[in-house]
């Protein structure tokens, strides 16, 4: 992807009348004055493995809980595994006792987006700020629809125990789904190549769970969860047999349920809710901004502008100009420790570089009356796929005053603190845990 580099010196000079130095939790000031009022706050990433970007969130969130009410953070993650979390934090019955414990229990790839240790530091103060207000607990849930086996696990779990009435039509799904042994790429060709598929059975459970609305005693939010799951699973049977097509209609899907999971969230935390985000840039920032919008495609970002209005929901991005990153060679590929190179200078990241020089907060708002951030330049995107060496390819073209209201350029990152050690089995925290401001 190809990127001019004509009218640098202007944007540098506007970037330099923006940018504000990011030192230490203190320097977030006038970033928390712009986000106080919103409904919505969304706080992106340029990749799931970068240290910075979990810990700097944790500071941003930790701000908006304290000192505004903020109710949930919701996250790129597994609604089963995120809603252990849920539990924990909010010292449910037999819980857990150990933030670290409970997220060992992220197994599926790409294990290190939350079984890390900026993750355990995070769920530990959400437990202790819980433990003290516990009128108002402020919660941590999953929005992707990746967990279709697991899903369907937690739902089989909650009937078994609270609604046994309901327990033959969960097996029969259970059975529907067996022969493919949690294989969802083995389900989805099956079911796309003979015309027979779930379906039917997914959307009759979620109806039932729904329309009886069980009382689940040994959960204090049972109801919620177990119907969540029940989406999940209707929007994973759709999300699997749409990967076999090509087009952005798998993309599509899953950001649609991710912003259905977050205004159920809303609805169910009450009229006056409010609630943050934490996902990668390409979900949260405005896609409308970016050449997203030419492939079809739209994002969480995009969609909760729409909804909720712009003047509700606040769009903040993170970006690095060189460092190191976790990430695999391949999906499902072994976990690396990789070097990130330096940003091009035509970059947006390197252009921050070359203007700031150090980490900074950019409120873009302010810098909307720039025609200099309307024209398009490349920003990095980092997936839990990452090679170095074809580097250039993970520059998405952004108008970067329309994709976010603020951004956040941190000049050095390193990659993030897994939880799941594959050499020696040491799982101790390392030496500069836990991290906060």
């Amino acid at each position: 992807m190809a990127i001019s580099g004509d009218g640098q010196s202007p944007l540098l000079e506007s970037l330099r009348a923006l940018g504000r130095p990011l030192r230490s939790g203190g320097d977030l000031d006038p970033l928390l004055e712009r986000l106080a009022g919103a409904r919505l706050v969304m706080l992106g990433e340029a990749s799931h493995g970068t240290s910075e970007f979990y810990i700097w969130r944790a500071a941003i969130s930790r701000r908006l809980i304290e000192e505004h009410g903020f109710d949930f953070v919701a996250v790129e993650g597994d609604w089963p595994d995120c809603y252990r979390i849920n539990r924990y934090v909010k010292a449910y019955p037999e819980s857990g006792e150990r933030a670290e414990r409970v997220l060992h229990g992220f197994d599926r790839w790409p294990t290190w987006m939350w079984a890390n240790w900026e993750t355990v530091a995070f769920a530990e103060w959400l437990r202790r700020h819980n433990d003290v207000r516990p009128a108002r607990q402020s919660g941590f849930y999953g929005l992707d629809m990746y967990s279709l086996w697991e899903s369907l696990d937690a739902i089989i779990g909650h009937v078994q125990r609270d609604d046994p009435r309901s327990l033959a039509l969960a097996e029969r799904v259970f059975h529907c789904f067996q022969p493919y042994g949690r294989d969802e790429q083995q389900y989805a060709r099956h079911a796309v190549s003979t015309d027979r598929d779930c379906a039917d059975e997914v959307i009759e459970l979620l109806l039932r769970l729904v329309h009886r609305r069980p009382r689940f005693d040994s959960d204090p939010e049972g109801e919620f969860d177990a119907e969540q799951n029940a989406h999940v699973m209707v929007n994973a049977e759709r999300y699997y047999r749409t990967m076999m097509t090509a087009g952005a209609g798998s993309w599509n899907l899953r950001d649609t349920h991710m912003m259905e999971t977050l205004n159920r969230l809303m609805q169910y935390h009450g009229p006056d809710s409010r609630g943050i985000v934490w996902a990668h840039n390409t979900h949260v920032g405005d896609a409308r901004a970016t050449d997203m919008r030419h492939q079809g495609m739209f994002n969480i970002g995009q969609l909760a502008r729409e909804e909720w209005g712009a003047d509700r929901v606040r769009l903040v991005g993170f970006g690095s100009h060189r460092g190191s990153v976790i990430a695999g060679r391949s999906w499902g590929g072994a976990r690396q420790k990789m070097a990130v190179p330096e940003a091009p200078a035509h970059s947006w990241e390197g252009l921050m570089h070359l203007a700031l020089g150090g980490d900074s907060l950019l409120l873009l708002d302010d810098g909307a009356a720039y025609p200099t951030f309307h024209q398009p330049r490349g920003h990095r995107a980092i997936g839990v796929v990452y090679n170095p060496e074809r580097e250039q390819g993970n520059y998405v073209p952004t108008e970067l005053a329309q994709r976010y209201n603020a951004f956040m350029h941190l000049e050095e990152t390193r990659a993030l603190h897994p939880l799941h050690v594959e050499a020696a089995g040491d799982v101790s925290p390392p030496d500069t845990y836990p991290w906060g401001f």
